[in-house]
């Protein structure tokens, strides 16, 4: 089997990506610089090689057929990564580029973003691109430099370092506080305690921690996001027992108040997490710089 029908010239995909992007050869021309038989020709030679047929051809228009249209959904995620590595050589030598970040939506939101510009005052040549991500996953099939996730620092195949440890606080509606006083941890069996979907064991250990026994908990829904779960706790739905760094803002408010002011250490962390070969890249190492020194500073 010749190896070259499964690897085109690269001519050949710009020239279809172009001309599927635009739904016509002519400007996909004019974008190339090309002329439109040309464009035409090149299209004409990599349905050839591939054996398919990728455009439907009218008189007046072209458009994909089924095969076609999947042929560029896989092939503009592959061309954007060659240009995104491209870019990431060029300025290389000056220490700029940029840092795809995957990151818990609401550490993104709540932690990082507000932060966000003291990196860019530091380092104006590097961008970071965020994009929300919960659960672990391949970074190089997602495109992803690097990731921010709460866990024990295990992810194989990556370097990891320690940014936050992690103290959780039960929290509540200033409202529903006023109408269902909580004195002692057994109050709380009193109300719906409510749940992060990835982390059904928090309250369970919270409980355990003050010698109560679990069959007395009224667990209440789970959510995806800690996001969601602080608005619910904020509509008045039952108690939530989330990172305090993570509420913070709504407690210093007063749109939250601690339900007690009783603690419980976890053992999970908050980490940086990259793939071994990606270490050196400027803009993975300066953010990498930028989050520890950040954790000192803490």
């Amino acid at each position: 089997m010749n190896p070259r029908r499964f690897t085109p010239s690269i001519s050949l995909l710009i020239a279809f990506e172009s001309a599927a992007r635009h739904q016509s050869f002519t400007r996909a021309a004019e974008e190339l610089a090309l002329t439109q038989s040309a464009v035409s020709r090149q299209v004409q030679a990599l349905e050839q090689l591939l054996g398919v047929a990728l455009f439907r051809r009218t008189a007046r228009q072209i458009a994909l057929t089924d095969v076609g249209a999947m042929y560029l959904r896989e092939l503009s995620a592959a061309l954007g990564r060659i240009r995104n590595a491209t870019l990431q050589v060029i300025s290389y030598q000056s220490g700029g580029g940029s840092l795809h970040l995957a990151v818990l939506p609401t550490f993104g939101s709540k932690w990082l973003l507000p932060r966000l510009s003291a990196f860019y005052a530091q380092h104006p040549g590097i961008l970071i691109h965020v994009h929300s991500r919960i659960g672990q996953f391949d970074l190089d099939l997602a495109g992803m430099d690097a990731v921010i996730h709460v866990g024990d620092g295990q992810w194989a195949g990556l370097v990891s370092h320690r940014l936050l440890d992690e103290e959780l606080v039960p929290v509540i509606s200033p409202a529903v506080l006023a109408e269902q006083p909580i004195k002692t941890p057994a109050d709380l069996c009193r109300h719906l305690l409510l749940q992060v979907a990835a982390r059904p064991d928090s309250w369970p250990k919270w409980f355990a921690a003050h010698q109560l026994p679990t069959s007395r908990m009224r667990t209440g829904p789970q959510f995806e996001l800690t996001a969601h779960l602080l608005q619910a706790v904020a509509a008045g739905l039952g108690v939530g027992l989330v990172p305090r760094f993570l509420v913070q803002d709504e407690l210093e408010s007063g749109a939250l108040v601690l339900a007690l002011d009783l603690p419980m250490r976890s053992d999970l962390g908050y980490y940086l997490s990259y793939v071994p070969h990606k270490a050196a890249l400027p803009p993975v190492a300066a953010f990498r710089e930028w989050m520890l020194a950040m954790r000192a500073g803490a």
